[in-house]
């Protein structure tokens, strides 16, 4: 395989890496904010025990359940991700992989494993 074809395809590889770690960031922020709702909550319910019901409404009614972005909570934008970027990006990947690279992967890393091997094992001349 080309040198240049390795490098375009090494470049779409690490694409897939970036969209990887997004995804996982989705689902951060989708774990955080689920738990920042669960303790917001438990603070509702200490307001209303400490004889605060007026600030406990006030807090339940403006932002305990709401939506982060106008019509969704976090897993429909994890959701959403994977439905428009990330099922995409991935399928597309393979795709474009199966003709050059016969469907292997990572072709770049691969190429730098073998030329590292192939240094190792050259014999030294003493």
């Amino acid at each position: 395989m080309d040198d240049a074809t390795v490098e375009a395809l090494g470049m779409l590889s690490k694409t897939l890496e970036y969209t990887e770690r997004a995804r996982g960031h989705l689902y951060a922020v989708h774990q955080m904010t689920g738990g920042a709702d669960r303790m917001l909550a438990e603070a509702v319910r200490m307001l209303r025990q400490a004889g605060h019901g007026e600030q406990a409404d006030g807090v339940e009614r403006e932002l305990l359940g709401r939506d982060v972005v106008p019509g969704m909570w976090t897993h429909q934008l994890i959701e959403a991700y994977d439905e428009t970027y990330y099922r995409v990006s991935t399928a597309l990947e393979e795709r474009v992989r199966q003709d050059p690279a016969a469907g292997r992967r990572p072709v770049a890393e691969a190429e730098m494993q073998h030329a590292a091997r192939s240094r190792r094992r050259r014999p030294t001349l003493s």
